[in-house]
């Protein structure tokens, strides 16, 4: 398949929010004082302002020497079966996998437990590259948590049959999210038994959920979970205006940007630096990073005559340059 043939088939489809329900307020919510992005200071972090380098695919691109793991978010999939496989797959790495195949690098899709433990997912991810790898050495591209699992995998585990030489994590929540503590203040510890109880009556783990605040990660995790002195980190991370009104991520978005800075409508750009920060992606959100773009925004901004600034095949493409570049 060429790399135009996989970007056209699949871009523009509607967007279907993963953490939705996680992206709704529980109760109502809190006045925060949102404080203009232009006035705020944080904005000098924002590291290399990454605009619209990535807006179209280029015509060649270097091909890695290792195998690249893609290693997904919470609540997230490698492939997921719908109607007991009469409609077709729907895809967390949507024409992602395809493009960097056409391009003649090896890919592992790993599959973790959706909303499970940092320590569950890790053991999961260190087996599904094991198992598929067979004694190669690989690079790990992760989204959101998925880096997590990457770095405990990494530091902790330490699997003999898994060689990673590096990892890439895009706008992963290094220092926790402040929506993440939100949540767990409104809904409060009388209670958070009852609401656990519920998921896991739906057949879901809850380990996720708490380790993703930022007290957790910045007091527990990280000084825990030391680099690897061995293996490359680099970390991308991206922001976005304020979402519509119907966007899922509107209320996370707000509470971020006053607690934290600058964000994607789930994790802040300073939470995502880790490593090597290769820079900011700016108009991009959570979402938008795995190619579940909103097709109705970028309509809309074509026909305001401002054109399409992000692409994330041609994104996930220039990575595995970037990988190939740095003799990886």
């Amino acid at each position: 398949m060429s790399l135009l043939r996989c970007a056209t088939s699949h871009r523009h489809r509607p967007s279907i929010s993963l953490l939705s329900a996680w992206s709704e307020p529980l109760l109502p919510l809190r006045s925060y004082a949102t404080q203009h992005q232009s006035d705020d200071p944080r904005l000098k972090d924002l590291g290399k302002q990454l605009h619209n380098e990535y807006a179209v695919i280029k015509d060649h691109y270097v091909t890695p020497k290792f195998p690249v793991v893609l290693a997904h978010g919470l609540l997230g999939f490698a492939e997921l079966q719908v109607a007991g496989g009469w409609l077709p797959a729907i895809h967390y790495w949507r024409g992602i996998t395809d493009a960097l195949r056409a391009n003649g690098v090896e890919v592992i899709t790993a599959a973790v437990p959706p909303s499970g433990s940092i320590e569950q997912r890790a053991e999961k991810l260190a087996h599904g590259i094991a198992k598929v790898a067979q004694d190669k050495s690989v690079n790990i591209i992760a989204h959101s948590m998925g880096g997590l699992d990457a770095r405990y995998m990494i530091s902790h585990l330490q699997p003999k049959n898994v060689d990673v030489r590096s990892l890439v994590t895009v706008a992963s929540p290094h220092r926790g999210s402040a929506f993440a503590d939100y949540l767990f203040e409104e809904i409060g510890q009388d209670r958070l038994p009852s609401i656990y109880k519920f998921v896991e009556g739906v057949g879901m783990d809850t380990g996720a959920f708490e380790q993703l605040t930022r007290r957790y990660m910045t007091e527990n995790f990280n000084p825990q979970t030391p680099d690897d002195p061995t293996v490359r980190y680099f970390s991308y991370g991206a922001m976005t205006d304020r979402p519509p009104l119907f966007s899922p991520f509107r209320h996370s978005h707000r509470i971020i940007t006053d607690l934290e800075g600058p964000n994607d409508g789930l994790v802040s750009v300073a939470s995502s630096k880790w490593g090597s920060y290769k820079g900011t992606l700016v108009g991009v959100s959570h979402l938008d990073l795995i190619n579940w773009t909103n097709r109705l925004r970028w309509t809309l901004r074509k026909w305001t005559g401002q054109g399409e600034t992000f692409n994330a095949i041609a994104f996930y493409l220039d990575i595995a340059d970037m990988l190939a570049k740095e003799d990886l």
